[in-house]
């Protein structure tokens, strides 16, 4: 496993280098051309201006990249390649909090976004465990925005191991306490590593998880369907009434409801981060001067059922609630 680590980051880190300094050097040309190319869809009535701000959004990502794993390699040098622990996750946690917040804070500025965020006083003391609605190819920098950064709360994430490709997700994600799972495989090993990783928190720590598994489409939600009234068909009918949101996948979740010591549940759902779950979208204008809403509500664990079918009923009913408030937003 080290050796296929060491062999993607070869391929993954001076690819995002050569990406940087190539945008970089092209960057007038590429402004340019996205300029024209608003231009000619401001002609026919698009008038957001919708590339050049992912021409910019797109050179910062990959500054903060290079940033990202410069910083990271500093702190590995400084700490004796990783051996004073305490320095070197910290230093870790904090170059990944800029990360994600230099990310989320430059694309809230260029697409003119609002954030209103409801019950954010229920995230602490932890622990916690975080269950958001995925919806967006960026929704993932909510987290650290709104929990991490404000209130303390160190997350250990479940994320796909697709995410991998990303050089400094990668390095910083596989120093910390996370679990990239691997959605080909699935099956009780998965779930049961999604379950080691929520073992042990801290009071100002937490663990999050998407449990619907992937990001929202309407073609998402009928392959779900597809597939849950092929594997349990008994909460087929359940699952049919989520529109907004794709029916959850109980493995991961419940799984952490069974650590030690045990933790409460707080559903994150979130609306508004809808338009940049396509391209399409995204060029369309979806997101440009929206408001993004984001609503926290904790559950004591003591209130949770203990049976399994009981605690699927209960995440159900969750997402339910989700789907309408969405729905309502």
């Amino acid at each position: 496993d080290r050796r296929n680590t060491l062999a993607r980051r070869f391929r993954s880190v001076p690819t995002v280098i050569g990406l940087f300094f190539a945008a970089t050097l092209l960057f007038p040309v590429m402004a340019a051309l996205a300029l024209a190319f608003d231009l000619i869809r401001f002609v026919t009535g698009h008038s957001q201006f919708v590339a050049i701000r992912l021409t910019i959004v797109g050179w910062v990502y990959l500054a903060s990249e290079v940033v990202g794993i410069a910083a990271l390699g500093a702190v590995w040098l400084a700490t004796g390649g990783g051996r004073m622990r305490r320095p070197f996750i910290g230093g870790t946690y904090a170059i990944q909090r800029w990360w994600a917040g230099t990310l989320f804070s430059v694309i809230r500025r260029l697409f003119g976004l609002r954030v209103e965020v409801e019950g954010s006083e229920v995230l602490t003391p932890g622990p916690i465990h975080v269950f958001m609605r995925h919806a967006s190819i960026i929704d993932n920098l909510l987290p650290s925005a709104l929990i991490t950064a404000p209130h303390g709360i160190k997350l250990r994430y479940v994320l796909k191991r697709e995410l991998l490709s990303d050089p400094a997700l990668d390095i910083a994600g596989s120093r910390l306490p996370n679990y990239f799972v691997d959605r080909a495989v699935g099956g009780a090993s998965e779930v049961a590593s999604v379950q080691e990783l929520g073992m042990g928190l801290g009071s100002d720590e937490g663990v999050l998880i998407y449990p619907e598994g992937t990001r929202f489409t309407p073609e998402r939600r009928e392959r779900s369907l597809a597939r849950l009234e092929e594997k349990d068909p008994g909460w087929i009918g359940r699952a049919r009434q989520l529109t907004t949101v794709l029916p959850p996948r109980p493995g991961g979740p419940l799984a952490l409801l069974d650590v030690t010591p045990p933790a409460d549940v707080v559903i994150a759902a979130h609306v508004g981060l809808d338009g940049f779950s396509h391209i399409r979208k995204i060029l369309d204008g979806g997101l440009v001067g929206g408001t993004i809403r984001v609503r926290f509500q904790r559950f004591a664990v003591e209130a949770i059922p203990t049976e399994q079918e009981g605690r699927v009923a209960w995440l159900y009913d969750r997402w339910a609630e989700v789907d309408a408030w969405i729905q309502n937003a």
